[in-house]
């Protein structure tokens, strides 16, 4: 173990000490005085429904899953979707250039990582754009229920994609009763570099007819100044970026067995960027974003069991312009259009069956593709789950989905998942899954050719007989619960094969230029250990923690893949000092990073912050704190060793107010 991580144990016992030794003062104190509201720790297991489709308890979801609550995250800023999931057990964020994040589940790349909302997936661009990240951006915190994130592949529910694992951002629905919110952060950078963040947003909720009717509303509008390099302040080590987000959706119950949902999702943004070109030149790099995202759906709760029928629809819309006049970065326009539906039912007290299909065109409009500008590809599926019920402490869970591209033929996805609770304080779990990811539109075309690689030497063209990626994947947990703790612990390994590369040619068809193809060729092995934990240290004060071990490597070459960490951590203190104002310091470690055989590695790091909330009344609450307390700011103090740029020290205030 490297002697870096040392340096978050020591973090984490330290704060833990002198939690107790301030909890225990405070206590002999707190005889002749009244006590504070202690910290609000829920008994009820969180609800989870993207394991299986349907709510489970998070202590009987058979999959390894982090739910995270929305108020929590409303108590912070949050830019876009990995500061939600960003200190998660077994999550990291990767560099995907131009500053920009990307979710990486267990070692996985990002790509490799299923975006849902509400359950329903949002059309990838990554798989055209270089250094996209705009997957990220569709949902602002206040509209955010809870984030489901799943670690494993789920192909056996949701098919291509979910090769890693799943993020599901299930949304604020209408209540019975009208209910709102308006929010508004500030956050503001030390070294008058830029960076500065600003949002606003709401909420709306409620019954248009009581009993039949409800809407649902929100909106948000984001703003983050450009984060200029500080080597060379003509350049930008993050880009400007400036969001307007709205939504409207409308919930009908006709009956008491009957709801039908319809929304719709809309979103633009711009970014713009300074790049540095040849010879020292300077250009502007500006992106405009448009989204869009329809859905209706029917839920059914009858006397034979549950159906669900929807047909949903996301699009992304980007456009490029450079003020160097280069347009090797053509408007592109993602659709993704999808109709599925399931039906779930008893037999007999032992088993819970569900059977599903699904109906997925994907389409892709830019004029490298191939000649026409503009390329599309069908997906069919079927998909079977029965939830067992061996016993009073036994269950199993298997599920299977076939999956038919018109392109590559079939693919069929198993998973089996057996949980034992031999108490209700403490559960095993043990799973085994495949998961798999299609070739893109690109990869696939036959006339896909793009001249960006090798800095304009290098052509890459698609290669027609491309395989799926896949991933064979094992774990086994378990959990123990008991106030005033709780821990778990997770062992898996995943066996990827077929990972697409661009593999350089012997010759190429054009003189002085060097010509690559999208092959099958990477074999990847990723395994480790995840551990969490909780500890209700007093009635005032409460540790929790999380660590993740990773051995990522190549098995072509035995060489660990570059760019993750073996060791991340990530720990949070938090105490009530009254009943209306708790306060928190939170600790994220980042292990070092393997880059290549000819380089040093990325040496570990961590960051620290600290965060206080403070309610004036049952209505309005402010919240205050200082992120990055020791001013790291990695590549921007030094690019030849880290990729990312974080702004470093930076202050924090916000306000809610709820009606």
């Amino acid at each position: 173990m490297e002697t870096r991580t040392i340096a978050p144990v020591c973090l984490i016992a330290l704060m833990a000490l002198g939690a107790s030794v301030q909890a225990q003062e405070a206590d002999e104190e707190s005889k002749s005085q009244p006590h504070p509201q202690p910290l609000e720790v829920s008994t009820l297991s969180p609800v989870v429904v993207t394991a299986t489709a349907s709510e489970r308890d998070l202590a009987d979801t058979p999959a390894s899953v982090t739910v995270i609550d929305g108020e929590s995250l409303r108590r912070e800023p949050m830019l876009d979707l990995a500061d939600a999931v960003k200190d998660t057990v077994g999550v990291g964020l990767e560099s995907t250039g131009l500053g920009r994040r990307g979710i990486s589940i267990r070692g996985m790349s990002s790509e490799h990582t299923l975006m849902l909302i509400d359950g329903q997936r949002i059309s990838t661009s990554a798989s055209a754009i270089a250094h996209s990240d705009y997957e990220l951006g569709w949902v602002p915190a206040a509209a955010i229920e809870r984030v489901e994130v799943v670690r494993g592949p789920m192909s056996s529910l949701y098919g291509s994609d979910a090769l890693g694992g799943v993020v599901n951002v299930v949304t604020r629905a209408a209540t019975d009763t009208w209910e709102g919110s308006l929010s508004s952060y500030a956050l503001v950078n030390d070294h008058g570099l830029g960076g500065n963040q600003f949002k606003n947003g709401f909420y709306l909720g409620g019954p248009l007819v009581p009993g039949r009717l409800g809407l649902s509303a929100w909106g948000e509008l984001a703003d983050r100044h450009a984060l200029r390099d500080a080597d060379n302040t003509a350049l930008t080590a993050q880009d400007k970026r400036r969001s307007a987000t709205g939504h409207i959706g409308l919930t009908w119950t006709p009956d008491t067995r009957q709801r039908i949902d319809m929304s719709l999702d809309a979103g633009s943004e711009e970014r713009e960027g300074m790049r540095g070109g040849i010879r020292g030149s300077v250009y502007s790099s500006e992106d405009d974003v448009q989204r869009r995202r329809y859905a209706l759906s029917h839920t059914g709760n009858w006397d034979w069991g549950d159906s669900q029928v929807r047909l949903y629809r996301s699009t992304l819309n980007r456009e490029n312009i450079r003020s160097d006049g280069d347009t090797q970065s053509r408007p592109n326009r993602f659709t993704d259009t999808v109709l599925d539906g399931r039906v779930a039912f008893a037999v007999g007290s032992a088993h819970k069956i569900t059977l599903g299909g699904e109906t997925r065109r994907e389409s892709l409009k830019d004029p490298s593709v191939n000649k026409q500008g503009e390329e599309d590809q069908t997906h069919y599926a079927l998909f079977a789950q029965d939830e067992v019920r061996l016993s009073e402490q036994w269950e199993l869970v298997l599920g299977s989905r076939f999956d038919q591209h018109e392109d590559f033929g079939s693919q069929v996805s198993p998973r089996a998942y057996l949980l034992f609770h031999p108490s209700q304080k403490l559960t095993f779990k043990a799973g085994v899954g495949r998961g798999f990811k299609a070739p893109t539109l690109k990869q696939l075309s036959p006339e896909y050719e793009s001249r960006a690689a090798m800095g304009g030497r290098g052509i890459i063209r698609g290669n027609p007989e491309l395989q799926p990626e896949t991933n064979q994947s094992f774990e086994l947990g378990v959990e123990y619960k008991q106030r005033p703790w709780s821990a778990s612990a997770t062992i898996f390994h995943n066996d990827v094969r077929n990972l697409i590369e661009t593999v350089r040619q012997p010759s190429c068809f054009e003189r002085g230029k060097v010509c690559l193809e999208y092959e099958n060729v990477a074999k990847v092995r990723l395994q480790g250990v995840e551990l969490v934990t909780g500890l209700d240290l007093s009635r005032r004060w409460r540790l929790s923690a999380n660590y993740t071990y990773l051995d990522a490597r190549d098995r072509t070459t035995g060489e660990r893949l570059p760019d993750r960490s073996r060791h991340r951590a990530n720990a949070t203190l938090e105490w009530a000092a009254m009943e209306a104002l708790t306060t928190r310091l939170r600790a994220e470690y980042t292990g070092a990073q393997f880059r290549s055989a000819t380089e040093a590695d990325r040496p570990g790091y961590t960051l620290l912050h600290w965060y206080v909330d403070y309610d004036l009344n049952k209505t309005v609450s402010l919240s205050a704190g200082i992120e990055n307390l020791t001013d790291k700011r990695l590549a921007n103090d030094d690019a030849s060793i880290y990729s990312d740029a974080d702004e470093g020290r930076r202050y924090f205030v916000g306000l809610t107010a709820r009606f």
